[in-house]
């Protein structure tokens, strides 16, 4: 077993609403060592069993439309009917013909041919199949737990807590060793307000790709895909029913960048799904510790897992083949992520009793270094759009997500002038404090279309990056951190 002391740098690509079985259901035969659906029986939702890509057919959108993912969605997929005992994993099928969708495409799984750099990965470093969402909620809760070990109390995508206030794996990096968020659009980090002061740490993706190429990654990197459709690219999230090809795509980028980098040697990439979306899979979650005491009239109380979502993990001191499971009797969740960049680098901690309670992923350090371990690279084409896709794409609704970053990056505009972080932060605050008529008067309208919200969410991102973040600029806070007085009354 090889020890931290190997690993200067965490990478992390967290994509989104994809379910274990819907990824890796099909990526080799079920048993004792793998709990897949390749050979294995499952009774199926409705009489409804999982199934493969037929061969010959296009499956990269399925399922459309987007399952349900709210806290009541996922309790229905999981419970079908009274909650309380082992979730039954029956009411996938059930839920989704409820929300008018075809409930066959809801219980389809990937193969290999369909994710080929997912697979190949998965293959050739470490796969867990014992990795669940941190909670059974959306996708803004399970990001928090990565990020802050707590959802705060929210278990659904909400601007009821904005600006989140949490402390992040960020703030206690911060000073100790450099870390990176790199986005493509707008990064769902920029909602916890204690990162503001931070944003110089922020970057495009693009920097991701040159820092790992001059060997200058820093010691935490967290990559954020692409969730709203521009002029010359789709979605690269994975979220249904967005092309998967592009997520697979992305993955390729983020591992060459990191194989071919001189930093390699000392690295741990970690990928990975904030939750499962609405899609099938047949492993019940296991309780879980509660994050915190819960808050008066706090509807769930974080004591339950999500459902298990896929996680890769990659080093040059990873056995090829391996099934990772954590060594005791709590899985890994997303707080792992958590754990494990604190003992690599020697954090105190912990943020919450989530995290105190999980597993590291040091189990994944199971070889002495090879540096010929995994392809040296995979060779994926880009998926092609032409511009009756792009248009189509920017033309669609907004999703509820898109519509809700856009109005946080509307919030967020002042960031990008000469507002102070905590004047910004107090002003939000006495906003979200006034009279309800006052508060709804200053609401800013949701945008119609996935291409407004896009461009708005740019936007403001731009001149954020504009203020904070020079090129280049080194690793400083442009301000102090905001205290905790700020944050009294949310």
């Amino acid at each position: 077993m090889t020890d931290w002391s190997a690993i200067r740098h965490v990478v992390v690509l967290m994509l989104e609403n994809r379910s274990f079985d819907n990824i890796f259901g099909f990526l080799r035969p079920a048993g004792p060592d793998f709990d897949g659906l390749d050979g294995a029986g499952c009774a199926g939702n409705d009489g409804i069993a999982p199934w493969p890509t037929p061969e010959g057919t296009d499956c990269s959108t399925v399922p459309n439309p987007d399952p349900g993912e709210t806290f009541d969605d996922i309790n229905a997929q999981l419970f079908n009917g009274p909650i309380t005992g082992v979730p039954s994993m029956s009411g996938f099928v059930a839920n989704y013909k409820h929300l008018g969708g075809n409930g066959a495409e809801v219980m389809h799984c990937f193969t290999r041919n369909d994710l080929p750099v997912l697979s190949e990965l998965a293959s050739s470093f470490a796969v867990s199949d014992r990795w669940f969402a941190s909670a059974p909620c959306q996708t803004w809760p399970n990001r928090f737990f990565v990020h802050a070990g707590t959802a705060n109390g929210y278990e659904n995508n909400t601007l009821d807590g904005f600006p989140f206030p949490m402390q992040t794996i960020f703030n206690e990096l911060q000073g100790v060793v450099p870390w990176k968020i790199y986005f493509h659009d707008f990064p769902q980090t920029a909602l916890l307000s204690r990162l503001w002061p931070y944003f110089a740490n922020f970057r495009l993706i693009d920097e991701f790709i040159s820092d790992a190429a001059a060997g200058q990654l820093p010691a935490y990197a967290f990559i954020e895909p692409r969730y709203y459709p521009d002029v010359v690219q789709l979605p690269n999230d994975m979220h249904p029913p967005h092309h998967v090809p592009f997520a697979d795509a992305l993955v390729a980028r983020v591992y060459n960048a990191v194989r071919a980098s001189p930093n390699w040697d000392n690295t741990l990439l970690i990928v990975t799904f904030d939750e499962h979306g609405g899609c099938f899979d047949h492993v019940p979650p296991p309780a879980a510790t509660q994050p915190e005491p819960p808050r008066p009239m706090q509807r769930f109380t974080f004591d339950r897992f999500g459902v298990r979502v896929p996680a890769i993990v990659v080093s040059p001191y990873t056995t090829a083949g391996t099934v990772l499971r954590a060594d005791g009797p709590v899985p890994y969740d997303h707080t792992s992520i958590l754990k494990t960049v604190r003992n690599c680098f020697g954090i105190a901690g912990p943020l919450s009793a989530r995290e105190a309670a999980a597993p590291d992923l040091s189990a994944a350090l199971n070889a002495p270094f090879d540096a010929n371990r995994g392809p040296l690279s995979i060779d994926v084409p880009a998926p092609i759009v032409d511009d009756a896709t792009l248009q189509a794409a920017n033309g669609r609704d907004v999703t509820h997500m898109q519509g809700l970053f856009a109005l946080v990056a509307k919030s967020l505009a002042p960031l990008g002038g000469s507002t102070t972080v905590a004047q910004h932060i107090q002003d939000l605050i006495q906003s979200k404090n006034a009279p309800a008529g006052a508060a709804n008067a200053q609401t800013p309208a949701v945008p119609t279309t996935a291409g407004a919200a896009g461009a708005i969410a740019r936007s403001v991102m731009q001149k954020i990056l504009a203020r904070f973040a020079a090129p280049k600029m080194p690793q400083a806070a442009p301000q102090a951190a905001p205290q905790d007085s700020i944050y009294r009354g949310q």
